[in-house]
């Protein structure tokens, strides 16, 4: 796929990922349009959304993510009963299912 029409399927669909991690958490960041790979071959960001949740010293971080780990979309920083209620909400409402392994994120 070319890079710009690859580009623009991305920005769609964390886009889409921005405003529903908005929706639970009052705020969110775009992260990650293309898929990281190591040749020049470009590819979005998959369509399916799965949150992760990274622990760090100023909180928790709730990402949206596809099923190969790339980041949509972030929000930080959260308590833990913050991040247990968005969680719980992102669960109930989206039955949406948490991503376990390597996160790529936009650093």
């Amino acid at each position: 796929m070319q890079y710009f029409v690859a580009l623009k399927i991305g920005e769609k669909r964390v886009k889409a990922a921005q405003e529903l991690l908005t929706r639970y958490t009052g705020h969110a960041m775009p992260a990650l349009a293309l898929k990281d790979n190591k040749d020049n071959k470009w590819d979005p960001v998959g369509e399916e959304n799965l949150y992760a949740v990274v622990k760090e010293s100023s909180g928790y971080m709730i990402a949206l993510c596809d099923r190969n780990g790339i980041a949509k979309s972030i929000a930080q920083w959260f308590t833990e009963d913050s991040r247990n209620e968005i969680v719980g909400r992102l669960k109930a409402e989206q039955n949406m299912q948490e991503y376990f392994g390597k996160l790529s994120l936009p650093i």
